[in-house]
């Protein structure tokens, strides 16, 4: 064997160094009210903007032909200190595993993978602006030549993405396989608005998308899990107290009720944020 063909030595490093190659606009401007797993909100928007390193048409040459994307990214609005036991919102948050047993945001690397539906690949010869920007990203107007548009993701306005890869149905799905302490999809809840909701939505230049968003994301309950569950003392009192998630470019405001067992979330208001 030539000193040319011999394999590489396995690496010693403890470290990699890696490059962002692009950034997501997001419909989620905050960490509150994202989805616990993509998939969840089919009508969340985004868009990932390519770095200008890697910001080249042919870098997503054949990518149209793909309905779905695996997205690792980082998750940077994390601590960087992590623990090797984690208490997932899916067990109440408060019930401990250990951290490569679970999603969890906090894990060492910070890393994430998401499954997200591509909706289309916008090309053009110089930098510009998305067709469609996301309102009230604070990407809203970032330039590239490269842009994916995605739908029914997880992911924090402008958070950075490691890598893209086309998802294979074939080779990846697995609905025989076991899911431990989460075994099926969350419970969905009903989400009501109130007449002055309605009249927020009938005024918005995108009020039917924004509709579907925000009862997709509120039927999941994104309150932390500890606030779920409760006895009933403690539901009168969260029946009083009122929340704000914001989507897109608005504050929702809204509180959660139970009635005969069942959980009710109630949209008072949508305000411009």
């Amino acid at each position: 064997m030539t000193q040319a063909s011999r394999p590489s030595a396995p690496t010693t490093e403890s470290a990699f160094s890696l490059a962002t190659i692009g950034h997501v606009a997001s419909d989620y401007p905050d960490k509150f009210g994202i989805p616990r797993q993509p998939g969840l909100a089919p009508s969340a928007r985004a868009i990932l903007y390519l770095a200008p390193t890697f910001d080249d048409p042919l870098a997503v040459e054949g990518l149209e032909a793909m309905t779905h994307l695996w997205l690792t990214f980082v998750f940077d609005r994390s601590p960087e200190n992590w623990t090797p036991r984690v208490r997932p919102p899916r067990l109440g948050g408060n019930q401990r595993i250990g951290v490569f047993a679970s999603r969890s945001t906090h894990r060492p690397n910070r890393l994430g993978l998401s499954l997200v539906e591509l909706v289309g690949v916008e090309c053009t010869p110089k930098p510009s602006p998305a067709q469609m920007p996301i309102a009230g990203s604070r990407l809203a107007q970032r330039q590239s030549r490269v842009k994916l548009h995605l739908r029914g993701h997880d992911l924090c306005d402008a958070t950075p993405i490691l890598d893209i890869k086309p998802y294979l149905p074939w080779a990846e799905s697995r609905p025989e396989a076991g899911a431990g302490f989460a075994p099926s999809p969350p419970p969905q809840h009903r989400v009501t608005f109130s007449v002055a909701a309605n009249d927020a939505l009938q005024r918005h230049p995108d009020g039917e998308s924004l509709s579907r968003l925000i009862e997709e994301v509120l039927a999941q309950d994104p309150r932390p899990a500890y606030h779920g569950g409760t006895p009933s003392t403690s539901n009168r009192r969260e029946a009083t107290k009122r929340y704000g998630v914001f989507l897109r470019d608005v504050n929702v405001r809204f509180r959660v009720a139970e009635h005969h067992g069942e959980t009710e979330i109630h949209v008072e208001t949508i305000e411009p944020r």
